[in-house]
């Protein structure tokens, strides 16, 4: 089956938040407010764990990863969806919607996995503390960090595809503000039974498959910690992994609503939302969760200001 005539000509309207005018608004500054958030404070942590040296460590390397994923899924989706809510133009190019696609769906499958190997990064740390070094090389830690991003690659190579060669027959009304496989499988014209089957395996393996690892590693931590049977080791493990797990929370417990079950009356009626919280504001917060739990970073902050300030003295 070829792609349909439609899917390359014809622009998409992103319905999106325009039912609701005074809501855009407010929508406006909050996704501006939170995109300049998510610039700012992930460049920043990237800048202090590339040069500080306390900070080269598997975590921060994962960490770096991780921040890099969230300033590019944000822009590839932000920015249209600025354009968006200003004005009553609500499209966008045939072109920026497979790019957007394409680009958001590869870096949102990176961070399902790149989540899953920090976690195992902790269990390491607080399980393996002796070997730990060892156990986290840096020869295995660019492996993972590369089989994070094959995965994301490998997976809109094959949805994002698919998606795009669905006969929509003129169809080009999108009740979304970006881009996503499950609203746009939506406009087919023919039987989608069979793509919603492969999203929901895509899904189990990259969505539910990565949080079952991660709640194994952190299985693995409380006995770790529970036969320790100390308060300092718990406090050491709180800090060690209270900001990953949060992370983890924001992430997993927005994404899975839209794509374990598309088509389930919770995700079409709040699917807008839950999409923006997890494409917008978890990569906002983020930063702002692995600074002000983390006495390392704080302390990267403050000798990186220093530099800075005897520079311009």
């Amino acid at each position: 089956m070829g792609m349909n005539s439609s899917s390359v000509k014809e622009d998409f309207v992103l319905v999106g938040f325009s039912d609701q005018p005074n809501l855009e608004k407010i929508l406006f500054a909050v996704v501006l407010v939170s995109y300049l958030l998510t610039l700012v404070g992930n460049t920043v942590i990237i800048l202090i764990s590339s040069t500080d040296p306390k900070l080269r460590t598997p975590m921060y390397f994962f960490l770096t990863h991780l921040s890099l994923v969230d300033i590019c899924f944000t822009t590839s989706i932000v920015p249209q969806l600025l354009w968006n809510l200003r004005g009553p133009a609500k499209t966008i190019s045939a072109l920026g919607c497979a790019v957007q696609l394409y680009v958001s769906l590869a870096l949102g499958s990176t961070e399902c996995i790149l989540l899953a190997v920090m976690a195992f990064d902790r269990y390491a740390a607080v399980c393996k503390p002796l070997h730990y070094a060892a156990v986290m090389n840096p020869r295995l830690c660019q492996a993972l960090a590369g089989v994070a991003w094959l995965s994301g690659v490998g997976n809109t190579l094959t949805q994002s595809t698919v998606t795009l060669w669905l006969p929509r027959c003129g169809h080009r009304w999108l009740h979304h503000f970006f881009c996503e496989v499950p609203s746009m499988i939506k406009l087919a014209c023919v039987d989608i039974h069979a793509n919603e089957v492969q999203l929901f395996i895509a899904s189990l393996v990259l969505l539910l498959l990565p949080l079952a690892l991660i709640l194994m590693s952190y299985g693995h931590i409380v006995k770790a910690v529970i036969r320790i049977k100390s308060v300092q080791a718990w406090g050491k493990a709180l800090g060690t992994c209270g900001s990953h797990l949060t992370v983890v929370s924001l992430f997993y417990g927005t994404i899975t609503a839209v794509y374990i079950q598309p088509n389930s009356s919770y995700a079409h009626t709040y699917g807008k939302f839950i999409s923006l919280f997890y494409t917008v504001v978890t990569p906002a917060l983020n930063p702002l969760i692995y600074t002000l739990r983390n006495k390392d970073v704080k302390g990267a902050l403050g000798r990186l200001f220093h530099r800075a300030r005897d520079l311009g003295s």
